[in-house]
């Protein structure tokens, strides 16, 4: 509050500092909390396990399935994991689009998807996907 010395009157004005600074404080804690609540809010569906060779209808697209015991196919042929590279350059060298899908047990590391990923952008697929079961269908 302030005084005119020359009226005597008090004049009331209100301070917008500490008000500015509440609202940055808050500002700040919401944008660090944020993402933390996002994250922990997620959760992943895995696939169902796939049950056998499937041949996709498009030949544009390479199925690879990788089962829980760790044994690996390309469009139903079953093949080892060192011959995948091989296996997939033939493939791809086929294919219109080069599109790569994977159908992998949910028991399976993700570090044996990640694998046929990376061998997969390697060699020049365009797109890659992985396949999973849909929950209504399911029901």
């Amino acid at each position: 509050m302030r005084c005119n010395r020359e009226r005597r009157e008090l004049m009331a004005e209100m301070n917008m500092i500490p008000l500015i600074d509440i609202s940055l404080i808050l500002l700040i804690i919401f944008m660090v909390l944020t993402p933390a609540l996002v994250q922990s809010q997620i959760t992943v569906q895995l696939p169902q396990s796939s049950t056998g060779a499937k041949e996709s209808a498009d030949d544009s697209v390479i199925t690879v399935e990788i089962q829980k015991d760790g044994r690996v196919s390309v469009l139903g042929k079953r093949i080892r994991v060192a011959q995948l590279e091989e296996e997939l350059i033939l493939r791809l060298a086929r294919s219109s689009r080069k599109t790569v899908l994977v159908q992998a047990d949910k028991s399976v590391p993700v570090d044996m998807v990640v694998r046929v990923f990376d061998t997969a952008r390697k060699l020049g697929a365009a797109r890659l996907g992985i396949s999973v079961e849909d929950r209504i269908r399911q029901n």
